[in-house]
C-alpha cells in the first residue's frame, strides 16, 4: 500500500485533523506499543500500519 492510500484512508475514516491525531498520539499494541508516526518512521509496512489501525479503531469493512 502506498502511503498516499494510507493516508487517504485515514483521512476518510477519522477525518483530517483528527486522523493526525491518531498517528502522533495513539500507541498501538499490535505495532509493538508504538504510534503510526514511529511505525511508519521505522519502516513499517504501510499495509501492516493500517491493518493494526483498523483492528485498534474497528473500521469498518468497507473502508478497509
Amino acid at each position: 500500500m502506498r502511503l498516499s492510500v494510507f493516508w487517504e484512508r485515514m483521512n476518510r475514516h477519522f477525518g483530517e485533523v483528527y486522523a493526525q491525531s491518531v498517528a502522533k498520539d495513539y500507541v498501538i499494541a499490535e505495532l509493538g506499543g508504538r504510534t503510526v508516526e514511529q511505525a511508519l518512521a521505522d519502516g513499517e509496512e504501510t499495509r501492516r500500519v493500517w491493518e493494526a489501525v483498523c483492528a485498534a479503531f474497528d473500521v469498518p469493512q468497507h473502508l478497509r
